[in-house]
């Protein structure tokens, strides 16, 4: 068995929470490849010597999984690369809250039950995400989370429409509006008020954000659906896409975003038997008994 361990090196100073789970598992007789999520550009982190850093691209090709030790943001990015090469993915949380991680950095112990074969795979929905100009696609994307439309940082309200297969859903004024899929329903979308979905359900749940309108209120729909959201032919109102919390990109009037579910899913690992509602009231402080 084949492991790439993927650090955060913001999240993981040192690399020390990487290092403890690389000892865990080649004492268990597993292999190990050491690769950074993505590049590290000027100071702020200093990473040990002694490490030899591997293209995760490479050793992705023949890994049987990818553990990313990080908080949700290193999970969603990790999984963009381990979604190309159909590899599941355990995250080890070093952030705040964590929904998707597996672990705790207390709990790395347990990944010694990797090689044994004791772990379950848990299969996530995607979104597919378009950007239509002129009836062109000009930008396209995947999203795990969700995708995210917002005004300008000096803009009014946006004028938004919402459509569900071409039938007009609502309309309304908005700071924007969120596409979360079932996983994303914890993340930005509860804070703007909408429902909580569990996770291996399929569904897209779309949130308005501080809309201007008692109409508009989150919706949840079935899977098979295509979610379009336009925005007026406004000229002097700058607007921003966002998926899985990733650059912006620059909208213009006219503009329709088309939002679908993906063929492509992330798998994600299981070791500790947890259930959702358990780490529901772990993380947000449920009823106790």
């Amino acid at each position: 068995m084949k492991v790439v361990l993927s650090p955060n090196p913001y999240r993981d100073r040192g690399l020390r929470a990487a290092q403890a789970a690389e000892k865990i598992l080649r004492n268990v007789g597993v292999e190990t490849a050491m690769c950074l999520p993505f590049s590290v550009e000027g100071g702020g982190t200093e990473l040990p010597r002694h490490i030899t850093l591997k293209n995760t691209q490479e050793e992705l090709k023949t890994a049987d999984m990818l553990v990313c030790f990080g908080g949700d943001g290193t999970i969603l990015h990790a999984a963009k690369d381990a979604n190309a090469f159909g590899v599941p993915i355990l995250g080890v949380n070093l952030g705040s809250v964590g929904f998707m991680a597996e672990l705790e950095q207390s709990e790395l112990s347990m990944l010694s039950k990797l090689a044994a074969g004791k772990y379950t795979i848990e299969s996530r929905m995607m979104l597919d995400v378009a950007v239509r100009r002129d009836g062109k696609v000009i930008f396209s994307d995947i999203a795990l989370n969700d995708a995210v439309l917002t005004k300008g940082a000096v803009a009014r309200v946006l004028e938004l429409e919402v459509y569900a297969d071409k039938a007009l859903m609502v309309r309304f004024s908005a700071d924007g509006v969120i596409v979360a899929t079932p996983t994303g329903s914890t993340a930005y979308s509860m804070s703007a008020g909408g429902p909580i979905v569990e996770p291996t359900a399929e569904n897209m749940i779309v949130t308005p954000i501080c809309p201007h309108a008692l109409s508009a209120r989150s919706v949840i729909l079935g899977r098979e659906r295509v979610v379009s959201l336009k925005m007026g032919r406004l000229t002097r109102k700058t607007a921003y896409l966002s998926v899985d919390g990733g650059k912006a990109f620059r909208l213009s009037g006219g503009d329709t975003v088309e939002l679908r579910v993906s063929k492509s899913k992330t798998r994600l690992v299981r070791v500790t038997g947890r259930s959702f509602y358990d780490i529901l009231s772990q993380k947000l402080g449920g009823a106790k008994a």
